[in-house]
């Protein structure tokens, strides 16, 4: 989340070229079994757009979907067993990619944060702080390279078809001076920034809270197009997507209490502008 690697900075997903091989598989079984793309998406109750991506290599096909289509088109296993067998060519974890891969295509996000500020507000220089204090160290070019990924994520936030997004933030992590007093005193100056934007909610919960429905850590949760929410756990050594939805419900009161113990976003602000006071 807040420590996530980033993608390459110029976004070259995972088996850029065995997606795309996949996915024409799945156009010509498509086209043999009398389905156009958009007869095919409404009977998995998907856009028709999510069936183009993935016929253009644009979008992964996961697992799940995958077999759902080896069963309705009659592939016998084809497509689960080219899936299964692409060769491992990018930098990327595996898990890394498909949460980065759902933020990108999520219509929206909210994200509770207790350690580093999210990965989506950071800035350059307080990305590279945050990566420079991993243990075991990262080299130069590493850096370098999370840094762009990081900086890359942040177009999420940009433009007219931005996702709704709400985080919710622990105080500590919003004092803590990661990377020394210029990177936090312009880390802070983007928060108060980034707490202007129409489709963004900023809220800090603030250390005098005698309740605090985030103890157990930090998390994601995530609405896809097709409005089907996920959400997303990281820990010391792993990280975990989760799809079950009695699971999800669990975060999703968190959050909703979460929220309801925070600042609101007015006096977010306001809390931000008395810390660049102090600076």
């Amino acid at each position: 989340m807040g420590t996530t690697t980033g993608p390459r900075s110029k976004h070259v997903r995972r088996n850029a070229s065995a997606m795309r091989m996949v996915g024409a598989l799945l156009a010509v079984f498509r086209t043999a079994a009398g389905y156009t793309q958009s007869s095919l998406a409404d009977a998995f109750a998907l856009g028709e757009e999510t069936i183009a991506s993935i016929e253009q290599g644009r979008r992964r096909l996961k697992p799940d979907l995958a077999e759902q289509l080896d069963d309705f088109l009659g592939t016998k296993g084809a497509l689960t067993a080219a899936l299964k067998h692409l060769p491992e060519v990018d930098l990327v974890p595996q898990w890394a990619e498909e949460y980065l891969e759902r933020e990108r295509e999520a219509i929206a996000i909210s994200w509770y944060e207790n350690q580093v500020l999210p990965g989506l507000l950071q800035t350059d220089a307080y990305a590279e702080a945050v990566f420079r204090s991993r243990v075991p160290v990262y080299d130069e070019d590493e850096i370098a390279r999370l840094v762009a990924g990081r900086v890359k994520r942040r177009e999420i936030l940009e433009g007219n078809e931005a996702p709704f997004t709400s985080f919710v933030v622990w105080e500590p992590a919003v004092r803590a001076p990661l990377g020394g007093k210029e990177v936090h005193a312009e880390q802070v100056r983007h928060l108060r920034a980034c707490s202007e934007l129409p489709s963004l909610m900023l809220q800090i919960l603030p250390l005098n809270r005698t309740s605090h429905a985030g103890l157990a850590g930090p998390f994601v949760m995530l609405e896809t197009p097709e409005h089907q929410r996920v959400a997303y756990t990281e820990t010391q050594r792993g990280s975990q997507l989760i799809a079950d939805q009695d699971e999800v419900a669990i975060l999703n009161q968190k959050y909703a209490m979460l929220r309801s113990q925070a600042l609101t976003p007015e006096d977010t602000r306001d809390l931000l502008d008395r810390l660049l006071g102090e600076q």
